[in-house]
């Protein structure tokens, strides 16, 4: 029985789409490349800036703190001299805080007062003579005294200055001390502020960098994602005419002899090929029973 002229132009109409269709090789740069990987997004930029500017920023203050603390150790050092008595000569000694020209003020001052001491003794000698007295037991007796109370009078301020630079050069050591322990706290506080701003700086960095990475993470998986659907729409659209190409020869080879349509890659998928094989396949089934008619059986 011979095919059906209609059938028959609807073989050859589809041999001629298909051998148009497969002639022309697919154009993958449309639906792969680097255009479809999402960039780097302007703020994941900032933050690699950011991490990188910052790297050792925090350095000047831990130089600062270990500086600080160096200080802070010395002057430590220092307050163990000023502790103690202070016996002795050395450095921290009350004797080392001493005025160094204590001893020429007293030598100068025991020297005046001799020079006094000496006048009253004149002064006795000389009224014992006008009295007729010199030389005489009374004029003895007013020497003696008057020299047992201007030495031990002397005696009670060369001690009494003793005392005063004593007292003012332990007066001294106490302050020194009190400035060696308040420079200590001092240096001590520095440092462990100059710690904490270092510190302060990396965990604020740390979080200015984390966030913004984050935030540009998010960023670009959003442009990934359309660039992704984007890639499926031209990779669709370049297999869809292949499709039709299928759908239309399943239908013909149904129609030429009951024939179960072959199975194709469905629209969008990524195997137009292995599609077209098996069109071709269907093609060739269609074909052979067109030029061999007495295989054809129509109801």
């Amino acid at each position: 029985m011979a095919l059906p002229g209609y059938l028959e132009d609807t073989g050859k109409d589809l041999a001629k789409q298909m051998t148009g269709a497969y002639s022309v090789p697919i154009d993958t740069t449309k639906f792969t490349g680097s255009q479809f990987v999402a960039g780097q997004d302007p703020l994941q930029t900032q933050a690699m800036g950011l991490a990188t500017a910052g790297v050792g920023s925090y350095a000047p203050y831990l130089q600062g703190a270990q500086a600080a603390m160096g200080q802070a150790g010395t002057a430590v050092g220092g307050l163990g001299a000023l502790t103690g008595p202070g016996a002795g000569t050395g450095a921290g000694s009350i004797a080392s805080f001493q005025s160094p020209y204590q001893q020429q003020v007293m030598d100068e001052t025991l020297r005046q007062y001799d020079l006094s001491r000496g006048a009253g003794q004149q002064s006795i000698q000389d009224a014992a003579v006008g009295s007729g007295n010199f030389g005489g037991g009374r004029e003895g007796a007013m020497l003696g005294q008057y020299n047992a109370d201007t030495l031990a009078n002397r005696a009670g301020i060369r001690a009494g200055m003793l005392q005063q630079g004593f007292g003012q050069a332990s007066q001294a050591r106490q302050q020194a001390f009190g400035n060696q322990q308040q420079m200590a706290n001092m240096y001590s506080g520095l440092g462990q502020q100059q710690m904490g701003l270092s510190n302060f700086q990396r965990s604020g960095m740390g979080q200015d960098i984390g966030a913004l990475g984050q935030l540009g993470a998010m960023n670009q998986a959003q442009q990934q994602a359309k660039l992704s659907a984007d890639q499926q729409g031209a990779q669709t659209a370049a297999y869809e005419p292949y499709g039709r190409l299928n759908q239309y020869a399943s239908g013909i080879t149904g129609l030429a002899g009951g024939m179960a349509g072959p199975q194709y890659a469905q629209q969008g998928q990524s195997d137009p090929w292995g599609s077209a094989l098996s069109t071709a396949m269907g093609l060739g089934g269609l074909y052979g029973k067109m030029f061999n008619p007495q295989k054809l059986s129509f109801g």
